[in-house]
């Protein structure tokens, strides 16, 4: 009976292993590069490229389908939209998405598609079933990306030169409120409550917090790097993490205070980031160096620099949902 129970009790502890390491394998981020019009597959546990995708001219924004099977990618010079299957690796279709789209989100149902149009001063709604486009929200000047707040209730849209943000309602795909921010405001990411709303000014230089139920800035505070421009929280939201361009750092803030924690050396052009969702490892884009830099959250170093296309711009990670 000892050695049966024990024997079991391997396999089921082997079972568990094999398993966490499939669906860590599963795993793939997607980097887009803006001037070899690709995107660069990269295997999560074993840090190696697996596939280049041809998409559009000027691939920018990446997003994923909560169900982890659907890439979105933004082609800024084709005014068009790929969609690309996370396990085949393969383009499922191409659509038209407006003038100059760049950033963009979906719904928490994973419904409605949110692109940002920089060019056309506006968001175009596709529907995620058919790709037909469902609206059209003017918002401010240069929109340059959109984040979904985690209750569903707002798609928050950064406009760098309006030094804006508006707030559209999902229930309605209507522009409920427009709040201004410090210059030039570019990344965000909403408090897993959806109660505040942090947002990256570049030419300020600055992190600003927004309270959703006053929907004003309540507090501003200088990162101390150059022109930041993205925003990761941990999942606890105890601290955030904020990418520089013209620095080429990421530095982890206190969340509460604002205050700098760590400052990581990167690379030159610093842009767009993602967070495991072990929260184990930050991917941050390195646009000069055409590389994705992998920085371990426990000791804040750059871990791995993995090649990637001609200016790597955005970054997402697909997988098991």
């Amino acid at each position: 009976m000892r050695r049966s129970g024990l024997a079991v009790f391997v396999l089921l502890a082997a079972s568990l292993v094999l398993g966490s390491t499939r669906a860590g394998a599963e795993l793939r981020v997607f980097v887009t590069n803006e001037k070899s019009d690709d995107v660069t597959v990269i295997d999560a546990a074993t840090r190696a490229v697996v596939r280049t995708i041809p998409v559009g001219k000027r691939p920018r924004g990446v997003a994923v389908s909560p169900d982890g099977r659907r890439v979105f990618v933004t082609n800024s010079n084709s005014d068009s939209l790929s969609v690309i299957d996370a396990k085949t690796l393969e383009v499922l279709s191409t659509v038209p998405a407006g003038i100059d789209p760049e950033g963009l989100t979906l719904n928490r149902a994973g419904t409605a598609l949110y692109v940002v149009n920089e060019n056309e001063l506006s968001v175009t709604v596709l529907d995620v079933a058919s790709l037909a486009v469902r609206k059209k929200i003017a918002v401010g000047k240069e929109p340059e990306t959109a984040v979904a707040s985690p209750d569903g209730r707002w798609i928050a849209v950064s406009n760098e030169t309006s030094d804006d943000v508006h707030v559209i309602a999902t229930a309605s795909d209507t522009v409920v409120k427009q709040i201004p921010v410090p210059k030039n405001p570019r990344g965000m990411r909403f408090t897993a409550d959806s109660r505040r709303l942090f947002v990256a000014s570049e030419q300020a230089h600055v992190v600003s917090v927004i309270d959703m139920a006053e929907m004003r800035v309540v507090k501003s505070a200088p990162t101390g790097g150059s022109r930041p421009v993205d925003i990761v929280l941990t999942p606890d939201g105890s601290r955030l993490y904020v990418s520089h361009g013209q620095s080429g750092d990421v530095r982890m803030l206190d969340s509460s205070s604002l205050n700098v924690l760590a400052v990581i050396p990167v690379g030159p052009r610093t842009w767009w980031t993602a967070l495991s969702p072990d929260a184990r490892f930050l991917y941050a884009t390195v646009g000069r160096a055409n590389e994705l830099a992998v920085i371990d959250t426990s000791s804040n170093t750059v871990a791995a620099r993995i090649p990637c296309g001609t200016l790597p711009w955005g970054v997402a990670i697909a997988g098991p949902p």
